[in-house]
């Protein structure tokens, strides 16, 4: 869990300290050519690749060294080496850009054409990018998610494999990447995907209930489905938009009760949004930081 604390905390300080550096160190060419090079080796026929596990095929070759080498790595005269590993691991594994970045670029661009490409930067894959307030908090927390909470749970949970087998997950039901998947094989890959992203999802929601409104954040869940074992996502936007509403309209009653008028800023749902991801983090990195602590102690 130290190493985790330490990776994330460096992730972060070098997406804002050199981005355009990690920018072109997150790099996947070489995963869309060895998807091409599968595709191309296995045209034919109906064989394992081109069934519903077939995404299996792809990405176990590319996992055993990564778990190899963390478990070489794990002994107790390597701890230098396995975190700098654990370090380079999620770092590599984070964003490809980050996400406050991305919110400020739009909340500083006053041009309108500037502003629609940085909404399209923001925007998931393959969606279609929107102005208004409620979808961009939906696109906030999606690309938190994606960005930053679905790396951290796997790497908390298994490792440097963790970090990539999400990363690379979520790559393959992208466009670039999945063209070189046959039907059936992408239709696994979006399960798998979808496996992954479910217990982020949920935890990022309860998360939400305890930096936020907890009430409000309870009820858009459980109206979304969130309550059920289906494996959809949709339950996060629905909560999100609900808690950044319920924020926004107590902050005007409070400026109301105070005898203010209320400040009327540029993208209030974007800015509050962002400050409740970034509390969710915060969270996140507090209760590592208590296992840390935890472990020292004992």
């Amino acid at each position: 869990m130290f190493v985790t604390l330490v990776a994330v905390v460096v992730a972060l300080v070098l997406g804002h300290v050199a981005p355009m550096f990690v920018r072109a160190l997150r790099r996947y060419d070489w995963y869309a050519a060895w998807l091409q090079g599968l595709s191309a080796r296995f045209a034919d026929g109906e064989g394992f690749w081109r069934g519903r596990y077939g995404i299996a095929l792809a990405l176990v070759p590319l996992l055993l060294p990564v778990a190899l080498l963390q478990w070489l790595l794990d002994a107790p005269l390597l701890g230098l080496l396995g975190l700098l590993f654990g370090i380079a691991a999620l770092v590599y594994a984070w964003g490809p850009r980050d996400l406050d970045v991305d919110v400020e670029a739009i909340i500083d661009a006053h041009d309108p054409q500037a502003r629609q490409q940085a909404i399209a930067a923001l925007w998931p894959e393959g969606g279609v990018p929107r102005a208004d307030g409620p979808a961009l908090v939906e696109a906030v927390f999606h690309g938190a998610l994606r960005r930053w909470f679905g790396v951290l749970f796997w790497f908390l949970l298994l490792g440097q494999a963790g970090a990539l087998l999400y990363r690379l997950a979520v790559l393959s039901c992208e466009g670039g990447f999945s063209r070189w998947l046959p039907p059936r094989t992408l239709e696994g890959a979006l399960r798998l995907r979808d496996a992954l992203e479910w217990p982020v999802a949920q935890l990022m929601t309860g998360s939400m209930a305890l930096v936020g409104n907890f009430d409000t954040v309870f009820a858009a869940w459980r109206a979304a489905g969130g309550a059920t074992w289906r494996l959809s996502i949709a339950f996060l936007g629905q909560a999100a938009r609900a808690s950044v509403r319920c924020e926004l309209e107590e902050e005007a009653e409070d400026y109301v009760s105070a005898g203010l008028v209320p400040v009327m800023r540029s993208l209030p749902e974007l800015r509050d949004a962002m400050s409740l991801v970034w509390r969710i983090l915060l969270l996140w990195l507090a209760v590592l930081a208590l296992f840390v602590i935890a472990g020292w102690v004992s």
